[in-house]
């Protein structure tokens, strides 16, 4: 069991109890069920409180601990304006895709959740349990709702809209820790039962959980900080031994024969540096893919004290990423019984600040006509609810990561010119908010203005000399972090200066 040591003495206390119980004893013990003592009724996990707050920010609230809401990406594809990051590295279709968790609560406060805290938290399982059919049909229905309810919005695609009704995706990563439902393997099963494919996301806390799971479509775990102090001012966990759980919990994932994923959200002043441990890390899973993803800044709050300097930008991502990449290279040549399997840079979603290292093992193939390496990180759907329901009818069957694959467009590989984007669809930028230059040389002076044409060569001749000034008052070229007196850290860097 994975709960707190407090609650495992309680439950090692029952299990020590002799299953056969004294006459004199019996109406002691009859006596809270006769009487409807109240503190053996679960309690509800979401307060009249906490319900307000959620509905407020549009969660349609599900039984008494799950929740449903709508994702921008699926309005956005159901405009035609491109797809979330999983439709470019996966093939999810966004506009089917529902956002759920069977559980708002978690054991994690992380500095970057963008629900601002508004749910429960706690370690263990201590609430009423509602029945996995009943979250899953409720969750489908209320996604349904809120699908023809986005019927009126300007744009919407008739064919699209009607394909929408019908669910094929769901990523349980709404908000909470999922994995602690106690009947999360029920529920996943349902899932599968209705043709939705499952993208479960842990915070990798609960590593009995995960080692108990059913094949799932897709098994992240959130891999916040290298270090297990950075673990502790990044996430703000309420298990002491957190980073014990994290370490047990991706080292389970080497035995999932399914897809893995590391997936790391890259706060800037906070986790952005030692690749090294982020390595360390990676290894210990020898994870099918990671994610690499740059942080959103969704407004100041009490629970919160991240502000825009901490989200970087994409191109810093895919810095970021080639360090790791070539670090775990370094790690793989090195060989010994833990070393981990290449990896190389698959997808990027531009929009979305984030890049896929997949493993070449597992998702490369050589392409027989030009020689090159071809990605297959696209996910054959209906091949793994196929398999999932031959494993449910037989426990024995297994089945592999490379049996569920497809290929990945060219459009959604790294160095693209669509950088991501289906060109399917049409980029839509709010008025006012297009870029005003393009391209920058590598020391962040721009070249391109906001049409992709050139710039003068005496106008970047002028923002050279601008950049000078900025790193002459800074004294320094380079990223400074500064610590502000509310526990918040500021990063400047005279090469974003014109971003």
């Amino acid at each position: 069991d994975d709960s707190s040591s407090a609650y495992d003495s309680l439950d090692e206390e029952d299990m020590q109890e002799s299953d056969v119980m004294d006459l004199e004893d019996l109406g002691v013990a009859m006596r809270p069920l006769l009487v409807g003592d109240k503190q053996h009724v679960p309690k509800e996990m979401v307060t009249p409180k906490q319900a307000a707050a959620l509905k407020k920010e549009g969660y349609k609230l599900i039984g008494t601990h799950s929740a449903v809401k709508l994702c921008r990406w699926t309005k956005h594809q159901l405009r035609g304006r491109g797809g979330c990051y999983k439709h470019s590295f996966y093939g999810i279709t966004s506009y089917q895709c529902m956002e759920a968790t069977p559980s708002l609560a978690c054991a994690n406060k992380c500095v970057f959740c963008w629900r601002h805290h508004k749910n429960p938290v706690g370690k263990e399982w201590r609430w009423k349990t509602d029945d996995p059919h009943f979250i899953v049909a409720e969750a489908v229905q209320a996604h349904v709702g809120m699908i023809k309810e986005a019927r009126g919005i300007p744009g919407v695609m008739p064919q699209r809209y009607q394909e929408a009704l019908t669910v094929r995706h769901c990523a349980l990563s709404l908000v909470g820790e999922p994995i602690m439902y106690p009947r999360i393997n029920e529920l996943l099963a349902d899932l599968h039962s209705r043709n939705i494919s499952s993208f479960l996301v842990t915070n990798g806390q609960h590593p009995a959980a995960i080692e108990t799971l059913i094949p799932v479509t897709q098994l992240y775990v959130s891999v916040d900080a290298p270090t297990e102090q950075t673990l502790i001012d990044i996430d703000r966990p309420l298990f002491k031994d957190a980073w014990d759980r994290l370490r047990m919990s991706l080292t389970l994932l080497k035995h999932k024969r399914q897809r893995t994923v590391a997936r790391l959200t890259v706060v800037k002043g906070w986790n952005f540096d030692e690749i090294q441990g982020y390595a360390e890390l990676i290894a210990l899973g020898h994870v099918s893919l990671v994610e690499v993803k740059g942080v959103t800044f969704c407004g100041k709050s009490d629970a919160s004290n991240l502000n825009m300097s901490n989200s970087p930008w994409h191109h810093e991502v895919v810095a970021l990423t080639s360090n790791l990449q070539q670090e775990l290279a370094k790690m793989t040549a090195a060989g010994g019984p833990d070393a981990p399997p290449l990896y190389g840079i698959a997808c990027e979603h531009k929009h979305s600040c984030c890049i896929v290292l997949a493993r070449v093992d597992q998702f490369a193939i050589d392409d027989p006509v030009t020689g090159k390496r071809k990605w297959r990180t696209w996910i054959d759907f209906d091949k793994f609810l196929e398999l999932s329901r031959r494993h449910e009818q037989d426990s024995t069957f297994k089945f592999d990561v490379e049996d569920y694959i497809a290929d990945t467009p060219d459009w959604a590989t790294f160095g693209s010119e669509e950088e991501g984007f289906d060109p399917t669809d049409r980029r839509h930028r709010r008025k006012g908010k297009a870029p005003l230059y393009t391209k920058f040389d590598s020391r962040g002076v721009p070249t391109h203005g906001w049409d992709g044409t050139r710039l003068a060569e005496d106008e970047i001749q002028r923002l050279n000399q601008v950049m000078d000034g900025k790193i002459a008052e800074m004294g320094s070229a380079l990223s400074v972090v500064k610590e502000l007196g509310d526990g918040a850290k500021s990063v400047v860097d005279p090469s974003l200066m014109f971003r």
